[in-house]
């Protein structure tokens, strides 16, 4: 009821988004999870923030029956449209089985793995996962990997060690990825904390495996040191079709981590990636705002999603995807379109 109360109000406050994505119905994927079950019955309570051995299984998301009232979701800002989303199924499975369905419907470029970041539940994880499968068109190809994240704003540090702690388990997914896939048909996502998380198990694969061969690894918004990152590329550029790092101005999150951890973030702008070989700097920074953090674009806008897409599926690099505008040798800005 609140929700609808609130896209009732915002119906006469806002106009219709020019960026809004496709209307979702029910969308179904993969996970893989570390999270320890709860016992609950309720989809959206299945499983916690505790720390536990790896799971399978497939999610469902459905959207919210609005009734008379679906016509206003289509007026709501895009950051709000999440919230009309609800987990109605999850259901267990073998890793391995989950691994041999994705084989039957990742079809010839090959699954798309997605790291999450901070302060992600399993029930927030699995509706912002839904809305990048959606956005960047990864449907079929999709798996989420939810390492036990609490859930709370207030645990920044308690997420960090969580995601260290499940380092291993990411390096080996994204081994046997490789192993039934083949060489660059492998693509690697990280999102905020998630990205740092994604870099890292990295370094492990190409430790463990040095002439590995993935394709796309993506990294929106990374939380993580961007002096780290510069020492630690080195040894993940080489195992990697490609490398893209999507950054903007006015994401908060990565500010007060920046005043946090006393360095700049990957993420922000402002660095000189002229220093980072190899890496697609894309800087989103000319693009209408899709949400009050900053921070959470790659489910929000068209227009990031279609980029994606274009990297993701088409294999595009960003001297030939349309609107993007070269800054340097490495560096772009994603234009908005003329209607946005």
């Amino acid at each position: 009821m609140g929700v609808m109360l609130c896209l009732g109000a915002l119906s006469c406050a806002f106009p219709v988004p020019s960026t809004a994505q496709t209307e979702i119905q029910a969308l179904e994927f993969p996970y893989f999870t570390l999270r320890n079950r709860t016992g609950s019955d309720d989809p959206a309570d299945f499983y916690g923030g505790e720390r536990s051995d790896l799971k399978a299984g497939t999610c469902g998301v459905e959207e919210l029956d609005l009734g008379v009232l679906a016509p206003l979701a289509d007026m709501a800002p895009n950051f709000l449209r999440e919230e009309l989303l609800r987990v109605q199924t999850v259901e267990e499975a073998d890793p391995g089985a989950i691994l041999d369905r994705l084989e039957g419907t990742a079809g010839a470029r090959g699954p798309a793995l997605y790291v999450h970041g901070y302060y992600i539940s399993f029930e927030k994880g699995c509706r912002r996962a839904a809305l990048l499968q959606q956005n960047a068109d990864l449907v079929g190809r999709f798996l989420w990997f939810s390492w036990p994240s609490d859930g709370g704003a207030a645990y920044y540090t308690h997420d960090e060690a969580d995601l260290y702690w499940s380092l291993p388990d990411i390096a080996d997914t994204i081994i046997e990825l490789e192993r039934r896939f083949g060489a660059r048909n492998v693509d690697v996502i990280g999102h905020s904390l998630g990205a740092r998380g994604v870099v890292l198990a990295l370094t492990e694969v190409a430790n463990r495996h040095p002439d590995i061969r993935l394709g796309h690894v993506v990294l929106l918004a990374p939380d993580m040191d961007f002096g780290i990152f510069e020492r630690i590329l080195p040894r993940v550029r080489p195992i990697a079709e490609s490398m893209t790092v999507y950054a903007t101005s006015g994401d908060r999150p990565l500010a007060l981590s920046a005043q946090l951890h006393g360095y700049p973030r990957l993420g922000e702008t402002g660095n000189d990636v002229s220093r980072l070989a190899g890496v697609e700097v894309i800087d989103l920074s000319d693009l209408p705002s899709e949400g009050p953090t900053g921070h959470l674009y790659h489910i929000y806008s068209r227009a990031i999603g279609e980029d994606l897409r274009r990297l993701l599926h088409a294999g595009e690099r960003a001297d030939a995807r349309q609107g993007l505008v070269a800054q340097g040798e490495n560096l772009w800005r994603l234009r908005p379109a003329t209607n946005e």
